[in-house]
């Protein structure tokens, strides 16, 4: 039994028993070919929270490019469209349950769309012009963001509600933007928009509604995109153009600007999304001879050709070549690659297994073990899974005693 008393005056005494629960079975890595809808290739472009669910297209049997929403139980879900021919889709919500994308109507423009299982694909409308393009979604689903052309026929970023429509994000000083990527509360928007100048160059942009589009610069050539941003919006990746006018993958923060992520052993690298706390980076590179091949990216690691650390898993000859997204937490991870089973191009759901980082109990990270932290482990106490984060103080699936100790035992210590 051990009494502690709190910073807050309380006092808590814990009876503990010791071993019970203390194992848990790990979980393998596994990868998964998903598919197709019928026809000759498949991409995956989301991935839900707990990668239950992915997002992407897929030919089908007539050669037309489908949006599809997969889960291991139904299978590849073909969206259909808007009325017209092709469709694809290429975000989904935290939870799965919505999908924005892009699709034909019946008068062969295409339309930014949000799906969901209950309204079907709806279309979300136009800025001035005749269509519309959907990238990116908030974590509930409420807030999407695209590009649409204005009346003047002008590429514009959008930021979509129910409650305003689209709304015009606007330039940094030229003619058009693309919004990419949204961050989880919606408020953060990043993209790549042109400057003012001769000749126009367009570069990296985060936008927020305090501050407006802000450029993110280059790495010293002429040219940034932004394709993916961490859950509050702090840190941004994409790719930019260094003093050698080669695309590079970067990494942002307001600290420390734009970061190049380097390569694969050629000379380019291009970043797509990051996980919610900003520190996993997933894109694609050419290693040398050219061939394309999938990344991973970690301060620790660096860049990682995700073929070489998963090689087990693709000992038949497959191969991962493109790495669009990953979930919040980056356990999962999708894309692209060659399936060597079908000779096909596939969609593929990377699995690499439970993501957890032991600490001495700072649960909320905030420097100092208090009573936040002791609380926090004490209101989960007997939850288990692999998505309970830092509150698993040591990693093992399971909020438990020696979670509970490790607190304890550091508890006062960096305050």
């Amino acid at each position: 039994m051990i009494r502690v008393t709190t910073q807050l005056g309380l006092t808590v005494v814990v009876a503990l028993n010791l071993g019970v629960g203390a194992s848990i079975r790990a979980e393998a890595q596994t990868l998964r070919w998903l598919g197709t809808l019928g026809g000759r290739e498949s991409w995956a472009r989301g991935v839900s929270a707990d990668g239950a669910i992915v997002v992407g297209r897929a030919l089908d049997a007539s050669g037309n490019l489908r949006a599809f929403r997969w889960t291991a139980q139904t299978g590849m879900q073909n969206l259909g469209t808007l009325g017209g021919v092709w469709s694809e889709a290429l975000d989904v919500s935290a939870n799965g349950a919505v999908v924005v994308g892009w699709a034909y109507n019946s008068g062969g423009q295409f339309r930014a769309f949000r799906w969901t299982a209950q309204t079907g694909m709806q279309d979300l409308g136009v800025l001035g012009g005749v269509w519309s393009y959907a990238y990116g979604v908030s974590a509930d689903g409420a807030v999407v963001v695209g590009y649409a052309p204005d009346a003047q026929a002008q590429f514009r970023a959008f930021r979509w509600t129910t409650q305003t429509g689209m709304q015009d994000l606007g330039t940094l000083g030229d003619s058009w933007s693309i919004a990419h990527d949204v961050s989880a509360d919606g408020t953060v928007v990043v993209g790549w928009a042109t400057g003012a100048g001769t000749p126009a160059q367009s570069f990296a942009f985060r936008w927020t509604p305090q501050q407006g589009m802000q450029s993110l610069g280059t790495l010293g050539g002429a040219l940034s995109e932004a394709y993916g941003v961490s859950l509050d919006g702090a840190v941004v990746v994409g790719r930019a153009h260094n003093p050698n006018n080669r695309w590079r993958a970067f990494r942002w923060t307001e600290s420390t600007g734009m970061q190049d992520l380097g390569a694969l052993g050629d000379v380019e690298s291009h970043a797509y999304s990051v996980s919610a706390d900003g520190s996993i980076v997933v894109g694609y590179a050419p290693v040398a001879g050219g061939q394309i091949r999938a990344f991973r990216w970690t301060a620790p690691t660096g860049m990682q050709d995700l073929n070489v650390v998963y090689a087990n898993l693709l000992a038949d000859g497959s191969r991962l070549e493109y790495a669009y997204a990953l979930s919040p937490n980056g356990r999962y991870i999708v894309g692209r690659g060659f399936n060597a089973a079908t000779r096909r191009t596939e969609a593929f759901l990377l699995d690499t297994g439970p993501v957890c980082t032991a600490h001495n109990g700072d649960v909320d990270n905030n420097g100092c073990v208090n009573d936040a932290d002791l609380l926090q482990v004490l209101f989960t106490f007997g939850q288990t899974g692999q998505e309970l984060g830092r509150v698993d103080v040591d990693c093992n699936g399971r909020v438990d005693d020696a979670d509970l100790l490790r607190v304890l035992f550091n508890f006062g210590r960096g305050c």
